[in-house]
């Protein structure tokens, strides 16, 4: 596999589906963001509202006791969990249809503690940020059931390389992640790169006004939204890049590149999820 395919996201319109009369929100899975360490709650607010604007029947947020108020009370549509104890993360993981790991976690003993716990569950997983810095720290280990979602950054710290190794040759490196690790990998940047073992795609929508703080936050709640909603691990990463690439430059359409920030995308996420329903 060394050309990528071209992503489309009208080739995933048909399985964003019309709603039933009769659906209800466990219709739609429950999503389960873990992160938000001290200083960072921004995070898991940005995954967490953009896995509902695509469409998580319910969201849940584990995170720093601290947190909790602030975030229930500027956003009430999120359930929020103080997990100060990493034991009280167990029942969440239970509740759970998707595991969200990373945005804010941190790289403390409470984060490898919350990740180690996360890693039990054998439900479908989005590793992002520290989790994949913790992930690096550790012997290589396989698993059918995540997606992982490194920038350059990250990715050179899963394969132990350099930045401009991993540039210079984006392709080869997804398809590295891919077969060290498993599930899928999605290599962020320019030309957003998803490889799984059957197949290999580039995403040439997006913008650099993207290139902000939160962005990669975003990218998880999408692509968690849509393993709640059914899809497959590739799909769900595929359909996931190009949705919020595509947010993203309505959003620089609309707003102009500089200075676009990450929450800019949920409305637009919001519309295109809806597009043909």
């Amino acid at each position: 596999m060394s050309e990528p395919t071209a992503l489309h996201l009208v080739s995933f319109a048909s399985q964003l589906a019309p709603r039933t009369r009769n659906a209800n929100k466990g219709s739609f899975g429950h999503v389960l963001i873990i992160g938000g360490a001290s200083g960072t709650m921004g995070s898991v607010i940005l995954s967490g509202m953009a896995a509902l604007r695509c469409g998580a029947g319910l969201v849940s947020i584990a995170t720093r006791h601290a947190h909790c108020a602030g975030i229930s009370s500027h956003y009430p549509e999120l359930m929020v969990h103080g997990v100060d104890d990493p034991a009280d993360l167990v029942p969440q993981l239970a509740k759970a249809s998707v595991i969200v790991i990373g945005p804010g976690l941190g790289q403390t003993t409470w984060s490898q503690q919350l990740l180690a716990l996360a890693f039990t569950t054998l439900k479908p997983l989005v590793i992002d940020a520290d989790a994949l810095n913790l992930l690096a720290q550790q012997a290589p280990c396989h698993c059918d059931q995540w997606v992982l979602t490194p920038h350059p950054g990250e990715a050179s710290r899963l394969l132990a390389c350099s930045v401009n190794e991993i540039q210079t040759n984006r392709v080869d490196a997804v398809q590295q992640l891919q077969q060290r690790y498993g599930g899928v990998a999605v290599l962020k940047g320019a030309g957003t790169l998803v490889s799984s073992a059957e197949s290999l795609s580039i995403c040439y929508q997006g913008n650099p006004g993207m290139a902000t703080a939160g962005m990669g936050d975003v990218l998880t709640g999408v692509i968690g939204a849509l393993l709640a909603q059914g899809f497959d691990l590739a799909k769900a990463a595929q359909c996931g890049v190009c949705l919020h690439a595509v947010a993203g430059d309505l959003a620089a359409q609309a707003l102009g590149q500089r200075g676009l920030i990450a929450s800019d995308l949920w409305s637009y996420l919001h519309t295109l999820v809806n597009v043909g329903s």
